[in-house]
């Protein structure tokens, strides 16, 4: 009988699977009520800009003062700032079931998402992910950006591994399909319950 390939590795996405998202059009519109700003105008400019600032090559102050602060405002870049980290929330579910898998089998974990470097980073130190994360494929760090498939083929030369032993647990379908065009086996993540499932039928299972 012919042994099943064991998994050795856990590709993950942070926004939408591990944490909220970092900063995205919902996000927006909360700072368009917050700080009274013109919607139209600011995704538009959010939508023109932010691609440049998750690819690292603009910091945040730049993306801030291209998509915000163009014009005087009533309030600081600080503050608007500060706003834009308390978007982020933990999955504190997801957080563990990671945990707990890396510690039962042994996994690598690989973070292969799209953030701005300041976001990311602050991520990373607030909700401890370098505690259970092996390696941080972020767009802002690697110039690559999802849904180019290289980013993938950059995580898989990374942390050398064949690709038949990854698992990549994703929330956006466009994304899960380019993986799966690689020979990934991807999760499509909408909720902690079904995720866990899908994970247990590939092996990975925790106990209650």
């Amino acid at each position: 009988m012919k042994r099943a390939i064991p998994i050795t590795t856990l590709f993950l996405d942070i926004g939408g699977v591990l944490l909220t998202d970092g900063w995205s059009h919902g996000a927006s519109k909360l700072a368009v009520k917050k700080f009274n700003l013109d919607f139209e105008e600011l995704n538009k400019r959010h939508t023109e800009a932010l691609d440049t600032y998750e690819l690292g090559k603009l910091t945040l102050e730049e993306f801030l003062d291209r998509t915000v602060f163009y014009e005087k405002r009533s309030f600081t870049p600080a503050q608007f700032r500060k706003f834009m980290f308390a978007q982020s929330k933990p999955f504190p579910e997801m957080i563990e079931l990671i945990r707990r898998l890396k510690t039962l089998y042994g996994l690598k974990i690989v973070v292969v998402s799209n953030e701005g470097r300041e976001l990311n980073e602050y991520r990373i130190r607030k909700f401890k992910l370098d505690g259970f994360v092996d390696f941080f494929i972020s767009s802002c760090f690697v110039r690559l950006r999802k849904p180019d498939a290289d980013i993938f083929r950059l995580a898989l030369d990374t942390v050398r591994v064949p690709v038949n032993q990854v698992v990549y647990i994703e929330n956006t379908p466009m994304f899960v399909q380019i993986a799966e065009g690689l020979g990934i086996r991807s999760i499509l993540h909408t909720d902690y319950k079904t995720t866990r499932a899908k994970l247990a039928s590939l092996g990975l299972e925790v106990a209650e």
